[in-house]
C-alpha cells in the first residue's frame, strides 16, 4: 500500500505527490488529485521509495493519534487492539472509558485496513465491571438520572455485537458484570486458566444492563449464574457452557489472540462481514434485540426506583469503602449457604 508522497516543490511550483506507483499533480487550487500520464523514472523512482516506507510503517503498530486517557488503540497488519487500561482499578469500565471505546470503535469502523479487532485488559485483570466507585461518588437517583447512563452502558458493549468487523475478547483475572457482558457481545472469546467470570448484580441490588447471557449460553445456565450472583464462573466451566470458545495459557493470551485475529482476517473482509451478520441474524430474527431493550428498561426501572439492598449496599461504601461495602455483600451470601 502506497502513501501519497510529495517530491518536491519550490516557491510558485505546485506540488507533486505520487499513490500506488503513479505520480499525480496536485492541483494550487483544492485537494484534487489527477495522476501524470507519463511520470518520469525520478517521479517513479520516489513513489517506490514512498511505497517502501509506507510497507515499513505497516509492520509497526500504528498508535492513535487521539489522547485517550483510560484505554489504548493500537493498529499493526489489519488488526486493531484495544487494551482498557486502568489496571489501579481492575479496568472498571467508567463513563470517560465507555466514551473512549466508543470513539476507539467509531475508529476502527472507518479505517479500511482494520479487518479485525481484539479487546484486553492492561495488567491482571481483563475488567472488574462497571466502576461502583464512580456510582458512588455520582449518586444517581430516579430514572432521570440513570437513563442516561445505562443508555451508554448498554450501546458501548452492543459496539461489538453490531461491529461490522469480528472482534475477540482476550480474557484473564476478573470478567465480571458489565466487563462479562462485553465479552459476550464480542463474536469470540478466549481465556486464560486463571480467569473467571459472572453477573454478580443481584447480590448488591442491581440490575443487568445487557441481558446477553440466555442468549449465549441458554435460559437455564443463565439463571443460575445471574439468580444466584454468581461471581466466579471458572473459565473451565465457562468453556463447557458456551460463554468462551478457548482456554489458552496465559503468557499465550495475546498471541492466541492475535492469530485468531490474522486468521479471520485473511478472509475476504466483505464476506466476513455478511457472514457475520447473518449468524447474529439468527439470534436477532428471534426477538434478541427486543428483549435485549425490555430488559434495559426493567434494569432502569430497578436502578431509578432503587432497591433496599443497593441502597444499603452505597451507604455502607461511602461511609466505610467500596472494600467493606463487598465484605458486607458477601458475607451475607456466605451465611446463606451455597
Amino acid at each position: 500500500m502506497c502513501t501519497w508522497v510529495l517530491l518536491s516543490r519550490s516557491r510558485g511550483e505546485r506540488a507533486t505527490w505520487y499513490l500506488n506507483g503513479r505520480a499525480s499533480r496536485r492541483c494550487s487550487r483544492g485537494n484534487t488529485r489527477r495522476p501524470l500520464a507519463n511520470p518520469s523514472r525520478r517521479q517513479r523512482a520516489w513513489c517506490i521509495v514512498g511505497s517502501c516506507r509506507a510497507g515499513a510503517r505497516a509492520r509497526h503498530p500504528r498508535r492513535s493519534s487521539v489522547p485517550y486517557a483510560t484505554i489504548k488503540l493500537a493498529v499493526a497488519d489489519g488488526i486493531a487492539v484495544i487494551t482498557l487500561d486502568r489496571p489501579e482499578r481492575a479496568n472498571a469500565l467508567s463513563q470517560a472509558m465507555l466514551a473512549e471505546i466508543g470513539a476507539a470503535m467509531d475508529a476502527v469502523e472507518a479505517d479500511p485496513a482494520v479487518r479485525a479487532v481484539v479487546v484486553k485488559g492492561a495488567g491482571a485483570a481483563f475488567s472488574s465491571g462497571f466502576d461502583l466507585k464512580e456510582q458512588m461518588e455520582r449518586r444517581p437517583t430516579g430514572v432521570a438520572d440513570w437513563r442516561p447512563l445505562l443508555r451508554r452502558d448498554f450501546d458501548t458493549v452492543m459496539r461489538f455485537w453490531h461491529c461490522p468487523k469480528p472482534a475477540i475478547a482476550a480474557v484473564r483475572g476478573p470478567c465480571l458484570a458489565g466487563a462479562c457482558e462485553l465479552a459476550l457481545a464480542c463474536d469470540l472469546t478466549i481465556a486464560t486458566p486463571d480467569a473467571f467470570f459472572g453477573e454478580p448484580e443481584l447480590k448488591f441490588g442491581a440490575g443487568i444492563v445487557v441481558m446477553l447471557l440466555p442468549w449465549i449460553v441458554g435460559p437455564k445456565a443463565a439463571k443460575e449464574i445471574i439468580l444466584t450472583g454468581a461471581d466466579r464462573v471458572s473459565a473451565e466451566r465457562a468453556l463447557a457452557i458456551g460463554m468462551i470458545n478457548r482456554v489458552v495459557p496465559t503468557d499465550r493470551l495475546e498471541t492466541e489472540a492475535l492469530a485468531l485475529a490474522r486468521h479471520i482476517a485473511a478472509v475476504d473482509p466483505g464476506l466476513v462481514k455478511e457472514t457475520k451478520r447473518a449468524i447474529n441474524r439468527a439470534l436477532e430474527a428471534q426477538g434478541m434485540l427486543e428483549a435485549l431493550e425490555a430488559a434495559l428498561d426493567i434494569d432502569l426501572a430497578i436502578e431509578g426506583e432503587g432497591s433496599p439492598d443497593k441502597r444499603q449496599f452505597m451507604e455502607i461504601a461511602r461511609r466505610d469503602g467500596l472494600k467493606a461495602a463487598l465484605a458486607w455483600r458477601d458475607a451475607r451470601f456466605r451465611a446463606a449457604g451455597p
